[in-house]
């Protein structure tokens, strides 16, 4: 199978967008006591950007999955206010795929950094994952 190159291009990006509820909050995810975004939701969603700006250009039966991320969150944002991320492809390098992060409600930035997702079958995936509680 030839390499994502074949498939995605520098360039590539997404926004993904959602509502700040008791949902996301670090209070209910345990990431923190406040009523505030938290960041795990954040890094939730700037994943999701990244998920939409390439699976769909992927060979039928291909995914990718995260590997790494590495953000900063620069700023809280209050239920009721809304949360934007886009997920720039910046490098393409076998199957391993970097995306620059953001993410911003409607007054600043509250979010930058890097993520990065590997290409797999998703068949193959899901079954060495399986394997693991199969094996007993």
């Amino acid at each position: 199978m030839k390499d994502a190159a074949c498939y995605l291009k520098v360039g590539e990006s997404a926004e993904v967008e959602e509502a700040v509820t008791g949902d996301n909050l670090a209070s209910q995810w345990g990431s923190g006591s406040l009523n505030v975004y938290a960041t795990p939701a954040m890094i939730a969603l700037m994943e999701a950007a990244g998920v939409e700006a390439v699976d769909g250009k992927l060979p039928d039966g291909w995914i990718t999955v995260g590997i790494s991320v590495d953000v900063r969150h620069l700023a809280a944002t209050p239920p009721g206010a809304h949360v934007r991320a886009r997920a720039e492809l910046i490098e393409v390098d076998g199957w391993r795929l970097v995306f620059a992060v953001s993410a911003w409600d409607h007054r600043e930035k509250i979010g930058e950094g890097m993520h990065q997702r590997y290409c797999v079958e998703r068949a193959s995936f899901t079954h060495r994952a399986q394997r693991k509680v199969d094996v007993e």
